[in-house]
């Protein structure tokens, strides 16, 4: 019998009974949307922590001390970080593959402008750091080397704090005291977002390190961390390994222990094993619905085939091979799931985007989930309607003439 005249009989075996076909097909269905919401959820947590990452800056390298260790102390300098400001200008000095590099002092302080009140992080940093974060600005400009050296009172602030402290007007040139401390606010920078730790990166002040050195944090000895950016991706491992070495080097009672030379290549690479075994939890969890589906389509085809012992022994009985009558009932089982595949898709886009408008979250639908998806249903038609219809070509043909 021709492959199109078995089709036609399946399509009118399941037309004939559509409640039923489409509650068959339901699990399918239900599986496939969650298996592609959950895998568009993933992508999206993932790009989101990408975004994260790169809005950190580019080709980033963190150089701090681990404080945890007690042989990280420079009995020279007297430093409990173990790090000076003449690491940075050394390691910029010394290195090629360093493009930029500032130390980062960071501390707390209170601001305060009129009546109004806002408490907020402050980093010490040099002038290189604001090409290190990629930090773009929303008004006025970045503080000068000549505010570094000189110790001007003058600060950055982030959107976060030009929000609660000066709603209705522009920060610019405005003077606020922050720890009491008159400053003079030079530029806002556009905003970033939340950090991959989750903080928000807006509520943030960036002053001059000379300043925060000399005006905030007083005589105490502050942790001084360095931020490098390396002058490509390719160069980052062999750089972290040449500041490793340096450190070393000016401080031999130190060991690599001392010292945490993080990259953002390595963030990113624990970020995605991360953001991988979740998504793959996830679809795994969701790929249950599918399987209980197959499990209802097989089913199914077992009590379609006992209603219709009859229908198949009369069709035996005027030509049909076996070979034929099990080709009908896998296409029926495979249409079935085919069709509950592509509603499910459907289904699966649209809970994606309706997630997406209320968690106000970028959500990526993937297209190798779709195809995935698809795959994985016409493999559950096949996997679990072979045996009913291995079951219905089995049938004798007497009994089942005979059969009531």
């Amino acid at each position: 019998m021709p492959l199109y005249a078995i089709f036609q009989i399946a399509l009118k075996s399941l037309l004939r009974n559509k409640t039923r076909t489409f509650l068959t097909m339901l699990g399918i269905i239900i599986g496939v949307a969650a298996v592609i919401t959950m895998l568009a959820i993933g992508q999206g947590a993932k790009t989101i922590v990408d975004d994260q990452i790169n809005s950190m800056g580019t080709n980033v390298i963190t150089v701090m001390s681990n404080m945890f260790n007690r042989s990280a102390v420079r009995s020279e300098s007297g430093s409990s970080s173990g790090l000076t400001l003449e690491d940075v200008e050394n390691i910029k000095d010394r290195f090629n593959d360093v493009l930029y590099a500032s130390v980062l002092v960071t501390s707390f302080g209170r601001l305060k402008y009129k009546s109004l009140n806002w408490y907020s992080p402050v980093m010490g940093v040099d002038t290189d750091f604001q090409f290190i974060r990629n930090y773009e600005m929303e008004e006025g400009e970045f503080f000068t080397d000549n505010d570094v050296r000189s110790g001007n009172k003058v600060i950055v602030i982030g959107t976060t704090i030009a929000t609660n402290l000066f709603p209705d007007e522009s920060p610019i040139d405005k003077m606020i005291r922050l720890r009491n401390v008159p400053v003079r606010i030079v530029g806002v920078y556009k905003s970033k977002g939340q950090s991959v730790a989750g903080g928000d990166q807006d509520d943030m002040v960036i002053a001059p390190y000379s300043m925060v050195l000399g005006r905030l944090t007083g005589r105490w000895r502050p942790n001084l961390n360095i931020f490098v950016s390396a002058v490509s991706k390719e160069k980052i491992p062999k750089l972290q390994t040449d500041i490793v070495n340096y450190l070393l080097e000016t401080n031999r009672a130190a060991t690599e222990d001392d010292f945490v030379v993080n990259s953002q290549t390595d963030i990113a690479e624990t970020s995605n094993r991360v953001s991988n075994t979740m998504t793959l939890l996830l679809a795994s969890i969701a790929s249950i619905s599918l399987l209980v589906g197959g499990i209802g389509i097989m089913n199914i085809m077992l009590v379609s085939v006992t209603e219709r012992i009859k229908e198949i022994g009369i069709r035996m009985a005027v030509g049909a091979k076996k070979k034929d009558v099990l080709m009908q009932f896998i296409i029926e089982a495979v249409m079935i799931s085919l069709l509950g595949g592509l509603l499910g898709i459907l289904l699966g886009a649209g809970l994606s985007k309706t997630l997406e408008h209320m968690m106000k979250w970028s959500i990526s639908i993937s297209t190798w989930s779709i195809v995935l998806s698809v795959t994985f249903s016409c493999a559950i038609g096949i996997f679990f309607g072979w045996y009913p219809a291995k079951k219905a070509a089995s049938l004798n043909l007497i009994d089942a003439l005979r059969y009531e």
